[in-house]
């Protein structure tokens, strides 16, 4: 498949699916280092939904799921090629991508003033995540998330637990999600980070806050997926 072939319809779907984050701050904490440190987010769009198989493969033309099912989270990717998945996207939307991608390292660079598909921040993830709640989770957990205790050991189909109060799916729970952020360089390279636990985890790893970290070209698995994130342009505070 070309890129130029995507059906209209899934971009349609995908522009409707993207749910309207308003500006704020958020608290983060690495329980590693024992730091905090708070981020001013900007208001973003976020899709409502996990990235599921079905669109994965009406973008890529690729289905490397180990769970088949169209509207089963798509997992086993690595982070470049989630990136790579948002920046096709961002082409066929006629938007600028937000990855400049070598072929062979991993010295991938993010320009996070594009208007571009891509994944959210870590601070965007996690702001996105709680919408407005304090607490560590948005919900008790068997309503909102699949994770060990009630999963079956398998994806579900996204979007069969309540949502958060912004309306957003999954957020905790079914899959693992990448973020933008390099984690740590000067430790751990070039390491991403991902958020919110996934179907085999136990309830303790299912938080707002647990953050992980692997290697962006090798570390796929079939708990860990993606969604996508846009800036708002037209709701962005304009720079002083």
């Amino acid at each position: 498949m070309n890129t130029s072939e995507i059906n209209a319809s899934i971009l349609s779907e995908i522009e409707e699916q993207l749910v309207e984050i308003p500006a704020g701050n958020i608290e983060l904490r690495d329980d590693r280092t024992k730091q905090k440190w708070t981020v001013e987010i900007q208001p973003f769009l976020i899709s409502k939904f996990p990235i599921t198989q079905e669109v994965y493969f009406a973008v890529t033309n690729e289905d490397p799921s180990t769970i088949k099912g169209n509207k089963l989270p798509v997992e086993t990717i690595t982070w470049k090629e989630a990136v790579t998945f948002c920046n096709r996207l961002s082409v066929n939307a006629g938007l600028n991508p937000c990855y400049q991608i070598p072929d062979e390292d991993e010295n991938i660079t993010f320009h996070n003033t594009a208007n571009g598909f891509r994944l959210p921040t870590e601070a965007e993830w996690e702001y996105a995540c709680k919408a407005g709640t304090s607490g560590i989770r948005y919900g008790e957990l068997n309503a909102i998330a699949w994770y060990k205790e009630n999963s079956g050991n398998t994806t579900h189909n996204v979007g069969q637990k309540e949502p958060n109060t912004w309306g957003l799916y999954d957020m905790l729970g079914n899959v693992w999600e990448w973020c933008s952020d390099i984690y740590d360089e000067t430790v751990y390279g070039s390491y991403r980070l991902f958020r919110g636990g996934g179907w085999c985890d136990e309830e303790r790893s299912v938080m707002a806050t647990t953050r992980r970290r692997s290697h962006p070209l090798k570390f796929k698995i079939d708990d860990l997926g993606f969604r996508i994130a846009r800036n708002n342009d037209k709701k962005r505070e304009p720079e002083s």
